[in-house]
């Protein structure tokens, strides 16, 4: 792979306060589901429609559909020249996903774009993870995630940080 070079400063600044942003919240996908019976065998939980979400993940909706979906397509299920994600994210960890999405990538004749100065990306970059994570798992389903949480105050100020407000 080719690495891109990138403005090493602002992006080191911006991945620092994207991963202490969102480590404890990468974790939080969905409501926490109810216990299964005992011997039950252990599948991953379906999308339930109008499911309480966590913020992480509605905010990595909101960021994935401003900023991927264009070439990743609508739900993460790909385009006519960028790979679906839902299939992506069962194969990459997040350390690879990170490598791909800070440095780019050149696949053949594809190629993604380094995002790795782009604070629209990088300040959410563990929340659209979150996301794609959740809807890879089949945590999360289609569309917009309903109801929407309210954004927790922390997660305000961090995000006031990173984007220089």
């Amino acid at each position: 792979m080719t690495r891109i070079p990138f403005a090493a400063p602002i992006v080191s600044i911006l991945l620092s306060a994207a991963i202490v942003a969102g480590t404890a919240r990468s974790q939080e996908i969905a409501a926490p589901p109810a216990a299964a019976a005992p011997g039950a065998a252990a599948a991953a939980p379906a999308a339930t429609a109008g499911a309480p979400v966590s913020w992480a993940v509605f905010s990595g909706y909101k960021r994935y559909s401003g900023n991927c979906q264009v070439c990743h397509g609508t739900d993460a299920l790909g385009g006519t020249f960028a790979p679906n994600l839902t299939d992506s994210l069962k194969r990459l960890d997040h350390d690879a996903f990170l490598e791909t999405v800070v440095n780019g990538k050149v696949d053949g004749e594809l190629a993604m774009p380094s995002f790795g100065a782009d604070p629209n990306v990088m300040c959410y970059i563990e929340d659209i993870y979150t996301y794609l994570k959740a809807r890879a798992d089949g945590q999360v389903g289609r569309g917009r995630p309903d109801p929407q949480p309210k954004k927790p105050a922390d997660v305000a100020e961090t995000e006031a940080a990173c984007m220089g407000s």
